[in-house]
């Protein structure tokens, strides 16, 4: 288990321009780190978590499906890819999942790319109690 640091200068949720990067970056998989610099994976990590303020829900509601699906892709392999974006049952993935579930968009294939690239067992319905 790893301990996370507090950054009270980090914003509590991305902005316009950090939500437009991490949906590049999601579409840049097959590149080192995802096209991102270490200087924007330590800055984004704090974005990586469904909680403290970051509502992925309310900010998935702002993307458009191909941008969701390119952020849930994002966020399955950087958790693995980079210790800092570890996040559990508080994965953003879990939210945007949801999201694209109620839109009608969820592609049926999507649940076994998660599962096949990922060792969170959280992904992609999140934890049994937080859904009960």
């Amino acid at each position: 288990m790893a301990v996370d640091s507090w950054d009270p200068t980090a914003p509590a949720a991305p902005t316009a321009l950090d939500l437009s990067r991490l949906c590049r970056a999601g579409d840049a998989l097959t590149t080192e780190n995802f096209g991102l610099s270490t200087h924007e994976i330590a800055r984004l990590a704090a974005f990586a978590r469904h909680q403290g303020g970051v509502d992925w829900a309310a900010l998935g509601e702002q993307c458009s499906d191909e941008e969701v699906l390119a952020l849930i892709r994002l966020f399955t392999l950087a958790e693995s890819a980079f210790g800092a974006w570890e996040a559990g049952a508080q994965s953003p993935v879990i939210p945007l999942v949801a999201l694209l579930k109620r839109r009608g968009s969820y592609p049926e294939s999507l649940t076994r790319w998660i599962k096949a690239n990922s060792d969170n067992r959280f992904l992609p319905h999140g934890s049994l109690m937080d859904r009960l």
